[in-house]
């Protein structure tokens, strides 16, 4: 799956995937929202981040959880 929002470089951060255009880990957000932080305070953590980047990669990771695909993630779940 190929998305324009993510970003995968060994020149930045070692090839960890990042938002498009920052240096901000897209794991973060999950981090943050794991720890109850909503994201208007992530996005004020991070201001290189907008809100509409954070909504599209929610939506990214939604589609990984619909009922098609749930299958899977058992599949690979330890």
């Amino acid at each position: 799956m190929k998305t324009e929002i993510i970003e995968v470089n060994p020149e930045i951060l070692g090839g960890t995937p990042v938002f498009k255009g920052t240096r901000v880990p897209v794991e973060t957000l999950f981090d943050h929202l794991e720890s109850g932080i909503a994201i208007d305070e992530f996005l004020t953590d991070f201001p290189t981040v907008n809100k509409g980047q954070v909504v599209e990669v929610l939506e990214l990771a939604g589609t990984f959880f619909t009922s098609d695909k749930i299958q899977r993630i058992y599949e690979i779940a330890p």
